[in-house]
């Protein structure tokens, strides 16, 4: 393997030494909350209110669409937004810090700065972290879409970068999105638009998840994808690709649904029968960039009826979830509409997150609250009196 280069990104390198808000260890959770991150869960939380067997998480907002707004980075910049990340989640993922085109910027050249500040982060807040994403068609640097490689040569270009990345944080990144969008709607394989399937063929999946394990046996390793919520061509593609793996022994561990949602369109129906068929197979389940995108009144706000579905939503969303064993892990793809990315990509349309540009909550996130709460009383656990304050 040739020798690489890393560089670090001054900003990301400044943010470490940035005054981070402590842990909230005051007040302890009961003994019924909070197991799995033991004196980070602050009661009235988000991250407080999951039952132990289930992470709440967050996009940490940052490098893609981010850098062509009019503000600064966000996880370096906003010490609020940084507060409340931290206060209220349990998870994180990288919105597009650990995506090629910002980790691998050029050949034999990784940057890790943002990626070890979003781990560092995590670490000290008693946070999982999830992986995204080692194998995908978009967000790839042009000098890897535009090279002339031989096969042999783009192979082993996908080894160095999965070997290196999952080995730098080997133990610390609890699941990977290994293998991301690699089917169309109708359940086809993307052959054109995905450099590897194209290049060197279906095959090359199986190897990208054993050369991730390889390089960390302890992760997690995820298919993950949208518009495979409801049972359908694209998630049966899934589901006969993922028995073949296993029964060929790939260390395939979980499947994700993305659950970018529109209240313009019907809620998934049959989004937790969907997760329980993956369960069955005896995978992690996952909802990894849960929104609910609005069409905007020209007024840009949205009217309490749209807050309202949408607050229905992402209970529907979280409740499938929670019906389902192995469904440990529930991810909001961002938490705030200051940072969205739904305006940049859908013209006229936004809102989509639980808490407003001003950081202020809105119906979804307590109805999501509200729904964390009732799992733990399922089990037996009534809310104490504090349960519905201290946002």
């Amino acid at each position: 393997m040739k020798p690489v280069r890393l560089i670090t990104a001054t900003l990301a390198a400044a943010a470490l030494s940035i005054p981070l808000a402590a842990p909230a260890s005051a007040d302890p959770a009961p003994d019924h909350r909070g197991h799995n991150h033991p004196g980070h869960a602050k009661p009235g939380t988000l991250r407080w209110a999951a039952p132990d067997d289930l992470v709440i998480g967050t996009a940490v907002a940052g490098g893609g669409h981010h850098l062509e707004q009019d503000y600064p980075d966000p996880f370096t910049s906003d010490k609020e937004y940084r507060k409340l990340l931290a206060r209220h989640f349990s998870s994180v993922s990288a919105e597009n810090q650990m995506k090629w085109e910002y980790i691998h910027p050029a050949r034999g050249e990784y940057d890790f700065g943002m990626a070890d500040a979003i781990v560092e982060f995590a670490e000290r807040h008693g946070q999982d972290v999830r992986g995204h994403t080692l194998f995908w068609h978009s967000q790839n640097p042009a000098w890897l879409e535009e090279g002339d490689f031989t096969d042999e040569e783009l192979r082993e270009i996908l080894h160095d970068h999965i070997t290196t990345v999952v080995g730098r944080y080997e133990g610390r990144i609890d699941q990977w999105d290994v293998a991301n969008e690699i089917f169309d709607s109708s359940g086809e394989l993307r052959t054109e638009e995905n450099i590897w399937i194209r290049e060197l063929g279906p095959g090359i999946i199986a190897d990208a998840f054993r050369w991730a394990h390889e390089a960390d046996p302890s992760a997690e390793l995820y298919f993950n994808d949208y518009g495979v919520e409801d049972v359908n061509a694209k998630s049966d593609a899934y589901y006969e690709l993922i028995r073949e793996l296993l029964a060929d022994d790939v260390p395939v561990h979980g499947f994700s649904a993305q659950v970018h949602l529109s209240t313009q369109y019907g809620f998934p129906g049959s989004l937790e029968e969907n997760l329980q068929r993956f369960d069955d197979l005896g995978l992690g389940t996952a909802l990894t960039e849960v929104d609910v995108r609005m069409r905007l009144p020209e007024s840009g706000e949205p009217t309490p009826e749209q807050l309202e579905q949408q607050a229905d939503y992402y209970e529907q969303a979280l409740s499938a979830c929670l019906g389902v064993e192995g469904c440990g892990s529930f991810t909001i793809w961002g938490f705030t509409d200051k940072y969205s990315w739904v305006p940049v990509f859908f013209e006229g349309e936004g809102s989509a997150t639980i808490m407003d540009g001003q950081f202020t909550p809105k119906p979804s996130y307590f109805a999501l609250k509200s729904t964390l709460l009732e799992a733990g009383d399922d089990h037996g656990w009534g809310p104490p009196p504090w349960a519905g304050r201290d946002w």
